[in-house]
């Protein structure tokens, strides 16, 4: 049974983080809905377990970015076998710039670095720990994805 401080400390976290969370699922997965369920499945997988988590913001950005790619992987994984294509594509807010449709195309890892690098203003090497990747391999998604995204906007 988790103590008044860890709740305290849960209920404070939840406060400071939903708003951030729900953007950074957004950008990866474009559907305010999706957001919320994820974000919410977040925050009610890790209360259990609340007063063992040692950096509450960065293991919930990595359970979002973990359930938005599970989530995707499912979905692709259905229109697949039902070859089913998606339904009306989500509208995007005005406020999302015009190269979001490009960072939509993006392989998902490399998407995942344009998104925590450029929207949640992470450095190269605290993505690497989110993505649990090597600081190369970012570097080489980072780049890659850079150069993807200058070629298509040419």
């Amino acid at each position: 049974m988790p103590t008044e401080k860890a709740s305290a400390g849960f209920e404070e976290t939840y406060r400071a983080q939903r708003l951030p969370l729900l953007r950074f699922a957004y950008l990866l997965c474009g559907s305010r809905e999706t957001s919320e369920d994820v974000v919410q499945s977040a925050f009610a997988s890790a209360q259990p377990r609340w007063d063992q988590i040692e950096s509450p913001a960065s293991y919930l950005r990595r359970s979002v970015l973990n359930l938005v790619k599970d989530g995707q992987r499912r979905r692709y994984q259905l229109a697949r076998l039902v070859s089913v294509t998606s339904a009306d594509p989500v509208g995007l807010p005005p406020e999302v710039d015009e190269t979001w449709t490009l960072i939509q195309q993006l392989p998902w890892l490399q998407r995942a670095v344009v998104v925590l690098h450029y929207y949640e203003d992470l450095p190269l090497v605290e993505i690497a720990q989110v993505l649990k990747r090597s600081e190369s391999t970012v570097r080489s998604d980072h780049r890659r994805a850079l150069d993807r995204l200058r070629k298509a906007l040419r």
